[in-house]
Order: C-alpha cells, then structure tokens, then sequence
C-alpha cells in the first residue's frame, strides 16, 4: 500500500468552480456567430459556383457547334436554290434519272435539317410575324395590304437560332401601307364661263372709247 503522508487533501475554493464571467461568455457567442455565418456563406458560395458550372458546361456543350453550324447553313441554303432551279414542269415530265437526282438532293436537304434540329438550330418563322430587330434584318419596304404595316411580308432568306440565340437573322421586306391616291382638288377655280353677248358688247364699246381718247385698248380675252 501507498504511504500514507498523514497530508489531507486542499480543500476546493469557490474561486476554482466559479463559471465564466459573461464577458466570457458573450465572446465565445460571438465566435461562434460569426464561425457560422462563414459557414453559410461558403456553402451559399459553393452552391452557386456548382450551378454556374453545370450552365457552363452546357452552354458550351450546345453552343460550341454554333461556328460550325453556321458553316452548314450555306450548305443548306444551296441545296435549297438547288432543288428550286428545276422547274416543276420538268420534274413532272423529266426522264428518270434527273427526277432521281432531285429526290436524293431533297433527301440530303432533309438529312442536313433534321441534323441541325438534333443539336439545336432550328429555322425561324419570319413571314406575317411582327418585325423584331434581333431575329430579323430589313433589307427593304413593300407597299401591301396583304400583312399590317411593319411585320414581315416576304422572307428573302430563312433565318437559325441555336437555342436562344441568333445564329443568323432572317433577311426580309417589311410591310408598309400602300399609299393613297392624291384626292381630286375640289377648292380649283372653276373654268371662266364663256362671256356672254352682252358683256361682249361692253367690252368692245369700252375698247372703241378708249381708242378715240388715245389710250390703246386693252387686249380682248
């Protein structure tokens, strides 16, 4: 067994079981007030760079073909022009091999389209709708009474968005209001009524008096 000093244990003073002072106190809240607002912050942070990120990449996943896409448009506009240049007459009476050769320029012009579609370049519907600078460029005024005045009457070449985007804006004629004829001026003098016989008598005596008192007559209407 241990040695036994005979030394009683120190008695426990109040000073050493006090609680902290509120000063103490108050500043650990503080602390952590303020490590959990930190907290709060970098997860608010992290979140928003996490949504930033995935529109990011998706942007980029879709708009990264947007160069291409517009290479591919002239491809698309040819076989168009193409497909356009032959008449219908011909196509309906033409030998097989050009109404075979149609069909598979048509069957690549769909292909090409249905492409486009699949990475989000859709065509846009100009002709009637109202004239809208970011969609449409106006390359002239048409007087008509077929569409209201400043929407699109004629597309002169098809216009793409990618996604929300404008990939290329649709050339178009803007309507205008035809103008109106000039009206009849109804406030035009009358034509001089031819003078009747007696105001010709008066106006040849007048002219023989006034001959006779040496003056020359006034020239005759």
């Amino acid at each position: 067994m241990p040695e036994d000093n005979g030394a009683a244990p120190e008695p426990t003073t109040t000073e050493d079981t006090a609680a902290p002072d509120r000063e103490d106190v108050a500043a650990i809240a503080a602390e952590a007030a303020d490590f959990k607002d930190r907290l709060v912050r970098t997860l608010a942070e992290m979140e928003n760079l996490r949504k930033r990120t995935a529109r990011e990449v998706a942007d980029a996943r879709q708009y990264a073909v947007a160069s291409f896409a517009r290479d591919m448009l002239t491809v698309a506009d040819n076989l168009k022009r193409a497909i356009a240049a032959v008449p219908a007459q011909k196509r309906e009476n033409g030998d097989k091999d050009l109404i075979s050769l149609i069909e598979g320029v048509e069957v690549t012009e769909r292909g090409l389209e249905q492409s486009l579609t699949k990475y989000g370049v859709k065509a846009v519907d100009a002709k009637g709708t109202k004239f809208n600078p970011d969609l449409h460029q106006a390359m002239f005024e048409a007087e008509t009474a077929d569409v209201p005045a400043g929407h699109v009457s004629e597309v002169v070449q098809t216009g793409y968005v990618i996604g929300e985007r404008m990939l290329r804006p649709a050339l178009v004629a803007v309507a205008k209001a035809p103008s109106k004829p000039a009206p009849a001026n109804d406030d035009a003098p009358a034509a001089a009524a031819p003078a009747s016989e007696e105001a010709k008598v008066e106006e040849t005596q007048g002219a023989a008096d006034a001959g006779s008192a040496g003056t020359p007559p006034p020239e005759s209407a």
